[in-house]
């Protein structure tokens, strides 16, 4: 069996899938005044998946390209909880809707010197369309994490998703991208990492591994860290 270039993982068979080596993570303008306009979809819920991804690419691997735009005169700041993944990532400001258009975002793409692009982003009808059709144009393969993603209305949301896809872009989910990543339970090098994500991130799903693994399995109960209440800040006072 061969290994990826991280750690002992198992490299795993392309045939047309995603594996941690072949592509490239895309986090386009998680900042506020992008979730405010968003009503297709549930906005807690995006910025869920949303890090769920972020975590996932951290665990893999993956490489990771962060951009916002105007940030100071109308976005606001990127998501503190996103920034959390990656606290030295470097973020790209942008002036333009479509990031493609911006020669640092596109040489940051190029950088990684993969083909395969997961794009993250709101609105998905600019932010998320503009530039995977023009990736697509030049030569890109792309996926679109469709929830992590969100529009003004689920119009225009679903307007932009059928563009893209007509266009040859391929629709996935958080869930779906790690564990595409994952792809066997044999591999123990990411499968606690997964499993973490899992039950922080994914509801019904996480309760369930929770539940197999202490009542099927006898396992201890996942010991959350203790809750401590804030303390006021000095600009508060």
């Amino acid at each position: 069996m061969s290994y990826s270039s991280n750690g002992n993982r198992p490299k795993l068979s392309e045939k047309g899938l995603l594996t941690p080596e072949n592509c490239v993570v895309a986090f386009i303008d998680h900042q506020p005044q992008m979730l405010f306009g968003t009503s297709n979809f549930d906005r807690q819920a995006i910025i869920n998946n949303t890090v769920a991804l972020a975590k996932a690419c951290r665990v893999f691997g993956v490489p990771v390209v962060l951009t916002s735009v105007e940030t100071n005169s109308f976005s606001g700041q990127t998501w503190p909880q996103l920034r959390a993944v990656f606290p030295d990532q470097e973020l790209i400001e942008r002036s333009s809707m479509n990031s493609w258009d911006d020669k640092n975002f596109v040489a940051a793409i190029e950088k990684t010197g993969r083909k395969k692009i997961i794009l993250a982003g709101l609105w998905t009808e600019t932010c998320i369309a503009l530039p995977a059709i023009q990736a697509i144009y030049d030569g890109y393969e792309i996926y679109v994490a469709e929830d992590c993603c969100g529009d003004v209305s689920q119009l225009a949301h679903d307007n932009a998703m059928k563009r893209v896809i007509q266009a040859g872009a391929k629709p996935v989910t958080s869930l779906s991208s790690m564990l595409e990543w994952q792809r066997d339970w044999g591999h123990k090098e990411t499968y606690d990492a997964v499993m973490d994500i899992v039950k922080n991130h994914y509801g019904a799903y996480g309760i369930g591994v929770e539940y197999a693994y202490t009542m099927v399995h006898g396992a201890p109960p996942t010991k959350f860290p203790e809750y401590e209440v804030p303390t006021a800040v000095v600009a508060h006072q």
